[in-house]
């Protein structure tokens, strides 16, 4: 007997859906509670599926992944695109909670995709705090800006600069607070402590920085490859070329980890001019006709590269592993 099924996730509520044998048997319906994630999970330990397949929904899907995951049972949270293509291919006319949680056991059924792993307690926690501390920072920054504009104008009321100021003074506390909270969960956790260590030996990688990359880089299978890495993040390239008459540049896919980008566009702003191979390979780029923003993400997917090889394998950042001074213009970007 062959058994997969789908889940289609909403704010509150998601339904299942389970095919055996090629045929749908179950199609229902239940709330996103941790009660009722415990009683799909019940139900499904009774069928065990060959696979659980759900769509990767913002913060939506992640309790009910957890809770099957450490029930036992084969989980595989999917990139909503991939799923959006192929009920295109299908031919899909219907748009129902039902019918896309068939289609998504009909995905598993045919596409076989690789299981999902419940990520550990710390490495989500941390997750959490470096994207709050990233806003944090973002909305101290809008308030400076703020700030520095109510500042130039001639007449502003004093009591408009003191609530400014406040809220600068507000978001600064706020981003020190969860810095020192990242800190404490990096400091007690043996694995996250040594990779937080090899990432602060690249030039350019901050405490902030490597706060953000570890976040989100530690909730990753370890036997990823860099290529996957970088599209998961959205730098990879996307080319786009048909006959003779599309020929378009190849652009960033930026389908991916926003946070990661932001993190890394700093990192790689400060090693084009502080890390003498990133800065060649860099200026080599540019002397190749590469516009600087080109040149910067090119430096953005190698140090991702090397960053990823830093948690995956343990080791310090190595540039020379990622920038060729015989051939500094390099050959990917």
């Amino acid at each position: 007997m062959t058994c997969f099924a789908g889940i289609d996730i909403s704010a509150r509520t998601f339904t299942f859906a389970v095919r055996v044998n090629g045929k749908t048997t179950l199609v229902s319906e239940l709330n996103q509670t941790p009660e009722d994630h415990q009683v799909l999970a019940k139900k499904l330990m009774a069928l065990s599926p060959e696979r659980i397949v759900m769509e990767a929904t913002g913060v939506y899907h992640f309790d009910l992944a957890v809770a099957l995951a450490r029930a036992g049972l084969s989980v595989c949270v999917i990139n909503p695109a991939s799923y959006h293509h192929y009920a295109a291919m299908r031919l899909n006319a219907a748009k129902t909670d039902a019918r896309d949680a068939v289609l998504l056991a009909e995905y598993g059924e045919s596409m076989r995709p690789v299981l999902w792993q419940a990520p550990d307690d710390d490495c989500m926690a941390l997750r959490d705090i470096a994207r709050m501390m990233t806003r944090a920072v973002q909305c101290r920054t809008r308030s400076k800006n703020r700030l520095h504009a109510l500042k130039a104008r001639t007449g502003t009321a004093d009591a408009l600069l003191e609530l400014e100021d406040e809220d600068v003074e507000y978001y600064s506390r706020k981003t020190e607070k969860l810095r020192a909270l990242a800190l404490k969960i990096i400091a007690k956790n043996t694995a996250l402590k040594a990779a937080y260590t090899h990432l602060c030996s690249a030039k350019g990688v901050g405490e902030t920085t490597a706060i953000t990359v570890l976040g989100e880089l530690s909730l990753l299978p370890r036997d990823m490859k860099a290529n996957q890495v970088s599209r998961h993040a959205g730098l990879h390239v996307r080319q786009s070329q048909s006959g003779s008459s599309v020929n378009r540049p190849g652009r960033l896919g930026k389908a991916g980890n926003g946070h990661l980008r932001r993190a890394l566009y700093m990192a790689a702003l400060s090693a084009a001019q502080h890390e003498p191979r990133a800065a060649m390979f860099y200026q080599g780029l540019v002397k190749r006709g590469k516009k600087k923003i080109q040149a910067i993400c090119a430096v953005m997917r190698k140090y991702l590269t090397g960053l990823w090889s830093c948690i995956k394998h343990g080791q310090d950042f190595d540039s020379a592993k990622l920038f060729s001074i015989k051939h500094p213009e390099g050959v990917d970007a």
